[in-house]
């Protein structure tokens, strides 16, 4: 039996084992298969409103408590709701996990009519012309007593979508689309 690692193997098997010294509780919710209940806690900091809902029981998603956080994500400069995926509800469910944080997320941007997407554009060349905020897709959050390197870095580690970061505005964008970073 060859017991000498290559050196890829090495380098896979150090990578494997700093990821779960650094994110723990990554490894523990990606193994965690018999999970009962799904919550998040959100806080819109534009209009104070405050929801912590438990979405997901027994099985199946709780789609009173969904629409209650989808109106509190709505486009808050046109009073415009939208479904949000359910997908980004459970990639914050588990990036709150993965960071150990009982705190609220406090949301910058959920969804965004197209009318404020095109604003925003027109003011920001950092806002894209078919962002996924149009489709209830994406979200920019910050979350009190965790870092912004932090929450970027255990959003990237789970591997669910795009995460960009934006340090001198104090948040997070993470979707639902393709893995990619910026």
């Amino acid at each position: 039996m060859k017991t000498d690692l290559n050196r890829r193997d090495f380098l896979k098997k150090s990578a494997a084992a700093a990821a779960v010294l650094a994110f723990p509780n990554i490894v523990l919710a990606k193994s965690a298969a018999a999970v009962s209940v799904k919550s998040v806690s959100l806080y819109n900091i534009h209009t104070s409103e405050k929801a912590d809902a438990v979405y997901w029981a027994e099985g199946r998603y709780i789609y009173d408590e969904i629409a209650r956080l989808n109106h509190l994500l709505r486009d808050f400069r046109t009073g415009e709701t939208h479904p949000i995926d359910t997908a980004l509800f459970d990639l914050l469910h588990d990036l709150k996990s993965a960071v150990g944080s009982n705190a609220s997320f406090h949301v910058i941007s959920g969804y965004r009519s197209p009318k404020t997407n095109e604003t925003l554009r027109s003011r920001s060349s950092g806002v894209a012309k078919r962002s996924l905020h149009m489709q209830g897709r994406a979200i920019d959050i910050n979350l009190p007593g965790i870092g912004l390197d932090t929450l970027r870095l255990a959003a990237r580690e789970l591997r669910r979508g795009g995460v960009g970061y934006y340090p001198k505005s104090g948040f997070i964008h993470v979707d639902t689309g393709r893995v990619r970073y910026w």
